[in-house]
């Protein structure tokens, strides 16, 4: 059966670009010869992890964890043993066939780095097909926003902001993968999405490793620790689901997770050496492997542009020629190291002289040109190296908050400033807070030419809600896709479609090579209000209030006592000397109490006269007398 599959996948691949599909007769004979793992059980895991030194003295590693299984009947999806039973429940409550997720941070560098084994874009990307009989638009794009928020809580990210207002449907430039065995009625249903603002962190890495047979305990998933991971120049996680059924009763299932990281070792030494190790790059060694994999393999490539030495050296060697380029890798079966624990490895750099780097046949890059907040314009360059043409598919993911003008899309020749006419245009004009703008283009990227495809768009002023905290940071565009097919595989290290190991690659040479970019992610600074306004507004509000209050309020609550001032000399001179002579606060309260218990004896006297007037005559005569 699997020899069906893999034939049935390379037919499907073929499709794109508009290539005819021919029967690979040899390729069908090669693989009858071989046995498949699916005869031998049904479940079977895989880790690899391949370790290539770059340009610039950067390396780059990537880790694969592959589970098959061969479950047969749709219930069977209830009885798991190394599949995780989230994502079984996924195809269990879904009519998902297929599934990609890719969360990373940081940028790859095609011009230095060559092609990854998985290209991914800056952020989160999501992109799933969905196959059953007499599906409808509508149920799909109501099951594409509940796969979303599950993936959310899976691997703790923030995909429950998928929705409507961010979602593609691609036309040309995905193909699925999968086989789905049904009548006449099934139709198939493709969803994409980005998320370039996502944020990768320790929160994401923790659960991606919880779907891994071994957790992170054993085998090679012990190697990533996070304060390693996340000390790196790039680091992208990936999950990929895909099933296959060529009949009702006779499907499998392949999950695969990956990890690819790119370090700069003179980052972890204080040496001027380009020298490394795992131990130096992941903090520890390898501590065995995971006792549920078949096999536990480590790839190392030997033909790079910086030649290392390696101690130890490889179990053996492994040459793989692939349209007429051969490279060179050496292997390490770590199920054969037995009784050894954290299991390093170390590089190198030899004498032998550097060769220089050839740049890979296709570039891409894009940016924003422009002044003031008004008028814009979207630039998309790529550079084709080779000495022929290539067919180009670009996928332009363009949010709703910024409205563009297909009457000046461009296709320019840099070389020759010709323009170049697309063969083929597909293009749903967006709405604000409903739909985003979607641009596929079809052209031929003529040999050692370079092109840029540009089209203007408007600065747009969006309501204050729709502003994110960090207003004045910007917006993020997500990252254009562009497909092609690649006459050479220089530069080139992909797994094949067919493929589902590391392994699979070798050897195999094809008539093209499917090939995907993705460009840069893009900071868009729509025009800002001030947000600073209302918190100024408040402050002043505040201090005004808070200066009135406070004199009203002891105005309204305290009483209001008169006190009545010692008397004082009128001259000027009395003055003066009643100033300096003047004691402390109390002596005078003590002055103005005597003044008034004076006062009062004179007035109880008055009153005593007045009351008893002839008492006072008769012992005024007596004294006269």
């Amino acid at each position: 059966m699997i020899i069906l599959v893999k034939y049935a996948l390379y037919l499907s691949a073929l499709t794109i670009c508009g290539i005819n599909a021919q029967e690979p007769t040899e390729k069908i004979e090669q693989e009858q010869n071989q046995r498949s793992e699916l005869d031998e059980t049904f479940e079977v895991f895989h880790e690899e992890l391949y370790v290539q030194p770059l340009a610039s003295g950067f390396v780059n590693t990537y880790f694969q964890f592959t589970t098959k299984w061969f479950y047969q009947k749709e219930e069977n999806l209830h009885n798991i043993r190394l599949v995780p039973r989230s994502i079984a429940e996924i195809l269990l409550q879904y009519d998902i066939k297929e599934l990609h997720v890719s969360l990373t941070q940081g940028l790859w560098r095609y011009e230095s780095w060559g092609y990854p084994i998985k290209s991914a874009p800056p952020g989160a990307e999501v992109w799933a097909w969905f196959a059953a009989e007499n599906l409808t638009s509508n149920q799909v794009d109501d099951q594409w926003t509940r796969v979303a928020s599950t993936l959310s809580g899976i691997l703790c990210a923030s995909l429950n902001f998928i929705d409507h207002t961010n979602t593609l449907i691609p036309k040309y430039g995905f193909r699925p993968q999968f086989i789905n065995a049904g009548g006449q009625n099934i139709t198939k249903h493709l969803r994409y999405s980005s998320l370039p603002r996502e944020i990768v962190c320790t929160e994401n890495l923790t659960p991606w490793k919880k779907l891994l047979p071994c957790n992170s305990k054993n085998g090679f998933a012990s190697l990533l620790n996070s304060v390693n991971v996340y000390n790196t120049n790039y680091h992208s996680l990936a999950v990929r689901v895909r099933t296959f059924c060529l009949h009702k009763d006779e499907c499998f299932l392949e999950f695969t997770e990956s990890a690819n990281l790119v370090y700069d070792p003179k980052v972890l030494t204080t040496t001027s050496t380009n020298d490394f190790s795992l131990r130096r790059l992941f903090g520890q060694g390898l501590n065995g492997h995971c006792p549920l994999a078949k096999s536990s393999k480590v790839y190392v490539k030997l033909n790079t542009p910086v030649r290392y030495e390696l101690n130890p050296p490889p179990q053996y060697n492994v040459s793989s020629t692939r349209g007429s380029f051969t490279s060179y890798y050496g292997v390490y079966d770590i199920q054969q190291l037995k009784g050894q624990r954290l299991f390093n490895i170390a590089w190198f750099q030899g004498k032998v002289p550097n060769f220089p780097l050839i740049p890979p046949p296709l570039c891409a890059h894009r940016y924003i040109v422009g002044q003031g907040q008004e008028k814009g314009k979207l630039v998309t360059q790529l550079t084709n190296n080779h000495y022929s043409g290539l067919r180009i598919i670009l996928q332009e993911n363009i949010p709703w908050f910024m409205p563009v003008y297909m009457h000046t899309l461009k296709i320019r020749n840099q070389r020759t400033a010709e323009l170049i006419t697309p063969k083929t245009i597909n293009y749903y004009p967006g709405v604000q807070r409903k739909r985003p703008y979607h641009l596929e283009l079809l052209f031929n990227l003529p040999g050692q030419t370079s092109v840029e495809i540009s089209f203007d768009f408007d600065y747009i002023f969006l309501k204050w809600l729709e502003y994110p905290p960090d207003a004045n940071h910007g917006h993020y565009v997500g990252s254009a896709v562009i497909t092609t097919q690649l006459p050479l595989a220089r530069n080139y290290t992909a797994i094949p479609a067919w493929g589902t190991i590391f392994a699979d690659s070798f050897n195999a040479s094809e008539s093209f090579y499917l090939l995907q970019l993705r460009t840069e992610s893009l900071l868009l600074s729509l025009p800002t209000p001030d947000f600073s306004m209302p918190y100024n507004v408040i402050c002043l509000a505040c201090t005004v209030v808070a200066l009135a209050f406070g004199p009203i309020h002891s105005i309204a609550t305290k009483r209001i006592i008169v006190e009545e001032n010692a008397a004082v000399s009128s001259t000027f001179y009395a003055k003066i000397l009643q100033k300096l002579k003047r004691g402390p606060k109390t002596s005078t309260k003590a002055e103005i109490n005597k003044n008034k218990e004076d006062k009062q004896q004179l007035a109880d006297i008055e009153t005593v006269i007045l009351q008893n007037p002839d008492n006072i005559n008769s012992k005024s005569k007596e004294k006269s007398m």
